[in-house]
This record gives C-alpha cells, sequence and structure tokens, in this order.
C-alpha cells in the first residue's frame, strides 16, 4: 500500500470504545475500528470531477480519485 493509499485509508478510519460488561467472562475489547467509505460525504457527483484513467481505473475500482477507498484485509494473529 503507498503512503498516499495509507493516509486516506487513516482518514476514513473511525475508532470507538464498546461497552463492555462487569460480569461478562470474555475479555473485553477495547478499541474496534470500522471504515466509512467515501460516498457518503458527497451528496451529488460534480461536474468536472477529476478521473483516473481507464487502467488505473480498473486496478482501483473506480473513476474517480474521491471515491476511491483502500482495501486492506485484516490480518489476525494466532495465539
Amino acid at each position: 500500500m503507498t503512503r498516499a493509499d495509507q493516509k486516506k485509508l487513516e482518514e476514513q478510519t473511525r475508532v470507538f470504545q464498546p461497552p463492555a460488561g462487569r460480569f461478562d467472562p470474555c475479555p473485553p475489547i477495547v478499541e474496534k475500528t470500522y471504515v466509512t467509505p467515501p460516498q457518503l460525504f458527497l451528496t451529488y457527483q460534480p461536474a468536472d470531477q477529476e478521473q483516473y484513467s481507464p487502467k488505473e481505473a480498473l486496478k482501483r475500482g473506480t473513476l474517480w480519485p474521491d471515491l476511491y477507498s483502500p482495501y486492506e484485509p485484516k490480518r489476525y494473529e494466532e495465539e
């Protein structure tokens, strides 16, 4: 993942602390994260919006850079 993609992913990532019960036998999850898709923040598609080249658009999954959301799969560690 490029540095620009990493920065974009950080801008779209939100963090929250789920509630934990006092008598829950499982260890609490301190923080959870989720990614907000960029289309949530565009009310309509503006005219003359910057576009990727066709090859780059196929690689990134969208024609418009403003709607690009990098995907980084979660890596689970085995204990």
